[in-house]
Order: structure tokens, then sequence, then C-alpha cells
């Protein structure tokens, strides 16, 4: 990494820098930099010379309608009042380096933009309802050298859209953020803000914004979320379909796994979820051996050994920022032992009670129910628990070695819609273009003396994301096979 400027706000030299002719802050360069300064000469050439980079043919992104209607709602919902949701800010991982950044929720999918610092802003318009604008920074400036001297700078950091740009790709007006927080500090009447995201806009609220008021906009936008439109269920089929190739690519180097650890393993789907995608959705469980049986085992530092099993939990994230999450629970030599397929053939008639059980008009936790009874039934059978099975649920012992709720909803975040109120998400109906996940496990921990000595060290889950429809459900990972049998052929096939 080059050494150079750094954002404003950290050391700087005491040589001077160059002014900005508009009275702004100089720009503030890094301390201990090889360039202590600039002479007047260099800066006169850094102005001039740079050819016309406007983008003038640019069309809306896809998803341009849903947004504009997506914002409709929320104006209807909150008349009169002030909306800010902030996109978010860059975060620092150590010193002067910083976290690749990931736009807030609630702001990609009222806008479709993914730019740091970038705020929308809903203005109350009388009966009209309300005016949008997206708070932007503009492209760097050239007079004052912030394109080459700031760290933040186009030319170290790439080319951000103008303003102008942006009004065609989002379809909403948009203005120069950095004038935004006086401007809020001035505004009167009833604001409400998503908060965590934006310190310095929460900063110019701070007198304008109530905690209670601005969770109901949270939560608002959070339930929005909960039934998909076309669109959204577009990209999300696109991220699983990478997330089915990203697991072939895993299956294919199980052999250079077991020479190296986890981080094989990780390492090739994160390749195929940078190639098709923006990322991973969340952090990949690799998780060989006993590690199967801790639920978020993203270390991915252990060894991957023939003749154990590898759960692999990983789902690619979509350009627009839309995951995918499966999960499989694989042979890592291609073949279950005995005991292994009895674990796994249980856990799979689990899911398909649970699938079956997603239908409009269920109750959300009907797949749920439906799955942890199957467990149950199974834990009595094996002589694991005591029964009868309507006291081990009745009681949630099967919660030992099943530990987890069977799905949750799918969308822009993992567990998305997770600040909607209960009576709509788990007590909630089932309705078609909800995406929900249905994942039961078996976990036995290695140090587990309950269950005899074989199971200790084995855990199972099986995830697939299903799309509630009209007339039932559709799996849209169903490109992954999930029988014992059928796994072991696809692995054999892979391999070949």
């Amino acid at each position: 990494m080059e050494s150079g400027p750094v954002r404003g706000g950290n050391a700087v030299t005491e040589q001077p820098a160059p002014e900005n002719p508009e009275g702004d802050e100089p720009i503030k360069q890094r301390k201990n930099g090889l360039y202590p300064a600039v002479s007047d000469e260099l800066a006169a050439s850094m102005k001039s010379g740079w050819a016309d980079t406007e983008l003038r043919d640019l069309r809306p992104v896809a998803q341009a309608a849903e947004t504009a209607r997506r914002r409709a709602d929320l104006s209807a919902r909150f008349p009169g009042e002030r909306l800010v949701i902030p996109a978010g800010n860059l975060k620092t991982r150590s010193n002067d380096t910083e976290y690749s950044f990931r736009a807030s929720t609630e702001y990609v999918y009222l806008t479709g933009d993914q730019t740091q610092d970038g705020v929308l802003v809903l203005e109350p318009a009388g009966a009209e309802g309300h005016e949008a604008t997206l708070y932007l920074l503009p492209r760097s400036n050239r007079e004052n050298g912030e394109f080459w001297l700031d760290g933040m700078g186009e030319l170290w950091v790439g080319r951000r859209h103008s303003l102008s740009e942006a009004e065609r790709l989002y379809g909403v007006p948009c203005a120069d953020v950095r004038e935004l927080a006086d401007a809020l500090r001035e505004a009167t009447g009833p604001v409400r803000a998503v908060r965590g995201h934006d310190a310095g806009i929460e900063a110019a609220l701070t007198d304008k914004v109530t905690a209670e008021r601005d969770e109901e906009l949270r939560v608002f936008v959070s339930e929005q979320r909960l039934v998909k439109d076309a669109f959204e269920i577009a990209e999300l089929q696109k991220a699983v379909d990478s997330t089915v190739r990203g697991f072939e690519d895993v299956v294919k180097v199980l052999d250079k796994a077991e020479a190296t650890s986890e981080r094989y393993i990780e390492g090739t789907f994160f390749l195929r979820a940078r190639v098709e995608g923006n990322d991973i959705g969340y952090g990949s469980i690799c998780a060989a051996g006993p590690h199967a049986t801790t639920l978020h085992w993203v270390r991915n530092d252990g060894p991957v050994r023939s003749g154990e099993l590898l759960l692999l939990d990983a789902g690619v994230e979509t350009h627009t920022l839309y995951t995918a999450d499966v999960t499989r629970t694989l042979p890592i030599n291609g073949t279950y032992t005995e005991l292994q397929r009895k674990i796994y053939d249980a856990v799979y008639e689990a899911q398909e009670a649970g699938i079956a059980a997603v239908k409009p008009g269920a109750k959300y936790r009907d797949f749920h129910d439906a799955a942890q009874r199957v467990l149950a039934e199974k834990l009595v059978e094996w002589g694991l628990v005591e029964g009868p099975v309507e006291r081990v649920l009745e009681l949630g012992l099967q919660r030992r070695w099943t530990l987890h709720g069977t799905g949750h909803m799918l969308g822009l975040d993992v567990h998305d819609c997770a600040v909607a109120r209960t009576e709509t998400y788990v007590d909630g109906v089932l309705e078609p273009g909800m995406v929900l996940t249905v994942e039961p496990g078996l976990y036995f921990q290695a140090d587990d003396t309950t269950v005899p000595e074989e199971y200790r060290g084995i855990g199972v889950r099986i995830e697939d994301d299903i799309l509630v429809t009209e007339d039932g459900n559709r799996n849209l990972s169903a490109g992954l096979p999930r029988t014992s049998a059928d796994v072991e052929a696809w692995m054999a096939g892979l391999k070949g």
C-alpha cells in the first residue's frame, strides 16, 4: 500500500498545505510523508490538463422503480415528518486503514445506492407527501487539490459519481452532503432518523429526535422488507446460484484443504463470492470435524480430515447486496459412515417436514415446530432423551442437541427484518413473497457425556432458502443435492 495523504482529522505536517479557495479547511497531509509541501508550480500543474469525464449516458439502476415505491410507502406512513436515513461512514480497522464499506441496509433498500457518507432525506411536502433528496459527496475538487492530496480523493480511492450522474442513476435529486449537517441543525418540525450509522448526522439532530420515534422508523423499514418484490426475489436467486457454484468449487479442492486447513475452504468460496458478487454475505462457516458442533464457527483454522464431516454454511452477496444462506454437511472423503448417515438422514427428514410447512397462510412458527418434532422423535428413538415426544417438546429437552431456531427471514441482511415486531415476524403469518431459511440441525458436542462416545463431535445442519409462493413454496437452493445418497453421488461426480 502506498504511503500518502489521509482523511482530515489525523496528524498533519507543519508544512503549509494548499488552501481551498472556497474557504474550507486546508487539505491535511500525512505526518512523516515524504513530500512535506506542494510547490505553487506543482499545484498549478495539477489543476489543468484533465479531460471531461462526465458520464452522460447512464441509465437508472435496475431497482429504481422499486425504490421509488418503497419511499412512497415510507412517506405515507410518516406524513409531515422529516425522515433521515444515512448510509454510514467508513470504520477504522487499524490506524489509517479502514474496513471495506457496506452501506446500511435501510439506505440501500430505499435508494439502491451504496455510497459511503450518503444520506437520504425525505422532506415533508404538504398534501403531496415528501420530497426526497439524496445527499452525497460530489466529485473530488480539482481546484483545491483534494482529488490528489486528500486520502479520500479520486486519485487515491477512485472516481465518485457526480451529483448529476447520481440523479440519473437513482431517480432522486442530489445535493452536497457536506452541507447537510448545518441544514439539519437549523431544521424545524418533527424529525425521525435511522440511528447507528452516521455520528455526525446524529449529532446535528440530537435535540430534534427521540429514541422511541427513531425506533419506529427503523421497525417500519424492517417490516417493509418482510415481503420481497420481483426484483429482490431475482437477486436472491442470483445469490443462491452463485452460492451453489461456490459449494461445487469447495468439493473439488477438498484434497487441498486436507493438506492445509479449513482456511482453504474459506478462501475457495470467497473467490467465487468476489468474482460473481460483491462479497460473502456473512462470515463463512467452514467447520470440519468437531468444529461443526459450534454454530458460528468462523475461525476456520482447524484441520480437515478424511472420515469426518464438513459443515459448510456460506452465502454469496450480490452486487446489489442481497445474500444467500445455504448449508450442507459433507463427508470429507465422499462417503458417510453408518452413524453419520443416520444423523444426517434424521436432519434431512426434519428439514423435509419444515419445508412442507412453508406455505401462504401458515403460521411462521409452523416450519420450526414441524422440524423440531421430527428431531425430538429421533432423539427419543435413539434413547438419548426420555420420552414421550410431547414431554420432550413441552420442556424443550431436544434443544440440548438442536440448539437454534429452524430458520429466519433472508434478504439484504442474512438475518433480514431483524427489528420487525414479534407479532409481524415470528408470531405472524407467511405471505407470498417472503423468503426464509429452513435449517434444522443436530449437534453432539465433543464433551457431551450424555450421548454414546461415537456421537460426540458430530454436527449436521442442512439449510435451504425457501420462497413462499401463491400455492406453496419454491426451494431457491434446490440446485444443491440434499439426500445423503444424492450428496455422495454429487461429490463423486465433481471429484471425477
